[in-house]
């Protein structure tokens, strides 16, 4: 189900809590030589509604009317609200510097296979106990290269996904100046 929430955003007081900057995150990876990728299951519905917000979050339908117990994809603070959840779980590992977390995205990185496998189970057993569910099917674990944010990162370099670029790169080049 999903629904528009898009009056409900326009007096919806902003949360500003800030979104890591993809190139600054991807900076952080430079030197690594092992990187891991997970994301975790749900998103934004990992995030309780508070009881009073819910009758706000209502949404009608042919079969009758449902309310959100779990924070839904189009709520405008949504991004911030699992941003700071996600930090807040992963201060520490964030400030040690070997995970860069971006909104649903963990990127784990390291030098050596002996910090990285350390790093992935540290991690996990964070998640496991709060049931913050990682998607199996989009881990990558142990990879020297990896496409992460948009962008190939290996080592030795940092380049935009060819994918993003294709449909630019093979456009037609236009004919008239209107």
């Amino acid at each position: 189900m999903c629904g528009y929430f898009g009056a409900l955003n326009n007096y919806t007081k902003d949360d500003t809590y800030p979104i890591p900057r993809i190139p600054h995150a991807l900076h952080k990876l430079a030197k690594a030589k092992k990187h891991n990728q997970t994301n975790v299951m749900k998103g934004f519905h990992e995030n309780r509604v508070k009881p009073n917000s819910m009758k706000l979050l209502r949404i009608i339908w042919n079969i009758g009317s449902y309310e959100y117990n779990r924070m839904p994809f189009g709520k405008k603070n949504a991004p911030a609200h699992f941003q700071r959840m996600m930090d807040t779980i992963f201060q520490e590992e964030i400030l040690e510097g070997w995970m860069v977390v971006y909104i649903d995205d963990i990127i784990i990185y390291s030098e050596t296979w002996e910090d990285n496998v350390q790093y992935i189970d540290t991690v996990l057993s964070k998640c496991t106990p709060i049931n913050l569910i990682i998607s199996l099917k989009e881990c990558n674990f142990g990879q020297q290269e990896l496409l992460a944010l948009g962008n190939e990162v290996s080592g030795l370099s940092l380049e935009i996904d060819q994918n993003k670029v294709a449909a630019v790169l093979q456009g037609l080049v236009p004919k008239n100046i209107k």
